[in-house]
């Protein structure tokens, strides 16, 4: 067991790129991370209030769910790109978030929703004017004999939308035309054929990397830039947006929503540093349960990553269990503490960038619909905790469910101290924390392992996952592969290296040998 990790978080720098060792990022939802005034809503202060946590825990990036005022309570739909929601605080309050992260060596990342805005956008309610109104072709309109025309009246539901029908009317509108809206009819989205709507949002990006001081962002629905029938496109466009937020911040990080399967996520690397691996976090969640690798996740990332490397070699892989879209890994392995060890074990050790749904480090529970996988955090128990957003009454995450921050801090056990152990131990390895290093297949064949090589540079590490509960001994192969390695981590701490080279990996258990 590696023990003495936990003293260092040796982060980056603030002058290093956001690319290669770039460490753990952290997504929050703002509204129900931590209320700073009392008023019951998570804010921009109480963000910063918890920094020295995070940096405790080892984060070295926060993205931040939509702060851009909006009338839902997700943001998703913004009406304004340059301001914050009151409920959240000021321009100020963010700008102090920045630079205390900064000053904590936390890069600040902030979801940027540029596929559609509200239809309460200034922008929309002139759309809807009239045919002349010079921001009517901001957004995507068609009369309905071009929609027949097109056949695109009805669309297939994917993992991202469950919109079938995308066309919408304005009521009382002067004109017969209907906007698109991919996600919902509150939601018209951009057209981006149009150089005044690229100029504003490059305008505004630029605004928020070079006035206000962010790192990078998450781009929100990066694959529907354009309209489904038109997505080619979209490659295009971010090759475009890439440029111009370079331009005025060298190494400005991007990590885009393109929720689809690999040959079609690839092209969207030409334009944007990082892509979510959904299929990934999928297959974790699958195999993790049945305690066996039914998915053959390393064929899979392998092709994966020859597919991705064929359109930008120094493609980011951002790798998560679950996030605020899907139902939380702690209820979809019921809460077994054993199982969401071993997530954590494989999060923190596959190649790429790994993410961590705010609340994951101390299995915060939760199922769709998506308010019940948005619940408040819980650093105490109740009756102590005045930092515990009451944005809504939990369902899943409460008392009597998910053992509170505090608790957990005082468990060397606790799931939180796992997460700990293992992104300090993440941090600082070369090899582990990489975000470039290559993956490589072990030549080891075990039915409750999952057994991979990563490589940086000279330098490599074996890593054996046991998914089950029954202790296991590992045969590597080749037999010279064992010669010279000892074991750097073991996060159960009865693992051995036994006769002729063969490895004793604890149930559940994570071993890492160099």
């Amino acid at each position: 067991m590696v023990a003495d990790v936990a003293t260092s978080t040796n982060l980056p720098t603030s002058s290093q790129a956001i690319t290669g060792h770039t460490g753990v990022h952290y997504e929050i939802f703002v509204r129900a991370f931590c209320d700073s005034n009392g008023d019951g809503i998570g804010d921009l202060n109480g963000v910063t209030s918890k920094l020295d946590y995070l940096r405790d825990l080892g984060v070295s990036a926060i993205w931040l769910m939509p702060i851009n005022p909006s009338p839902s309570y997700h943001m998703y739909d913004v009406t304004d790109y340059y301001g914050i929601a009151s409920e959240y605080g000021t321009l100020d309050d963010f700008r102090r978030l920045i630079r205390e992260a900064h000053q904590r060596g936390i890069k600040v990342i902030l979801d940027f929703v540029i596929n559609h805005t509200s239809r309460q956008h200034p922008w929309f309610v002139e759309a809807c004017k009239s045919k002349d109104n010079p921001y009517h072709d901001w957004y995507v309109w068609m009369s309905q004999q071009e929609i027949n025309s097109l056949n695109i009246a009805t669309r297939e539901i994917t993992a991202d939308s469950q919109e079938r029908n995308p066309w919408h009317r304005v009521p009382g509108a002067p004109f017969s035309e209907k906007y698109y809206a991919l996600f919902w009819s509150g939601m018209p989205d951009l057209n981006y054929d149009n150089p005044a709507v690229r100029a504003e949002i490059y305008k505004a990006g630029k605004f928020w990397l070079t006035e206000v001081g962010v790192d990078g962002f998450r781009l929100d629905a990066a694959r529907h830039i354009y309209p489904d029938w038109e997505e080619p496109k979209n490659h295009q466009f971010w090759e475009e947006f890439g440029r111009e937020m370079e331009s005025v911040k060298p190494g400005a990080y991007t990590v885009g929503e393109v929720w689809t399967r690999a040959e079609r996520i690839a092209p969207y690397f030409r334009g944007l540093k990082a892509n979510f691996n959904f299929d990934l976090s999928l297959a974790l969640q699958e195999i993790i349960g049945k305690e066996r690798d039914t998915a053959g996740i390393i064929p899979m990332l392998l092709h994966n990553h020859t597919v991705f490397a064929q359109v930008n070699p120094q493609f980011i892989d951002a790798i998560m269990l679950t996030n605020h879209d899907q139902s939380r890994i702690g209820s979809v392995l019921n809460g077994n503490l054993s199982h969401l060890k071993v997530a954590a074990n494989l999060l923190l050790t596959l190649p790429g960038n790994p993410y961590i749904y705010y609340g994951e480090e101390i299995g915060m529970l939760g199922a769709k619909p998506d308010e019940n996988i948005r619940e408040p955090f819980l650093w105490d128990v109740r009756k102590n905790d005045k930092n515990r957003s009451r944005w809504r009454r939990a369902t899943y995450s409460t008392d009597a469910t998910v053992t509170p921050l505090a608790q957990q801090q005082a468990d060397p056990q606790s799931l939180y101290n796992h997460y700990k152990r293992l992104i300090h131990f993440r941090n600082s390895h070369p090899v582990l924390n990489d975000n470039l290093s290559q993956l490589e297949a072990s030549g080891i064949q075990h039915k409750t392992v999952l057994a991979f090589v990563r490589r940086s540079g000279q330098r490599s590490v074996l890593v054996l996952h046991n998914l089950a509960k029954r202790g296991t001994e590992v045969l590597i192969y080749p037999q010279e592969a064992a010669e010279g390695r000892k074991i750097v981590l073991d996060t159960i701490g009865s693992a051995r290296m036994v006769k002729g080279g063969n490895v004793r990996v604890p149930g559940y258990g994570c071993v890492v040998l160099e």
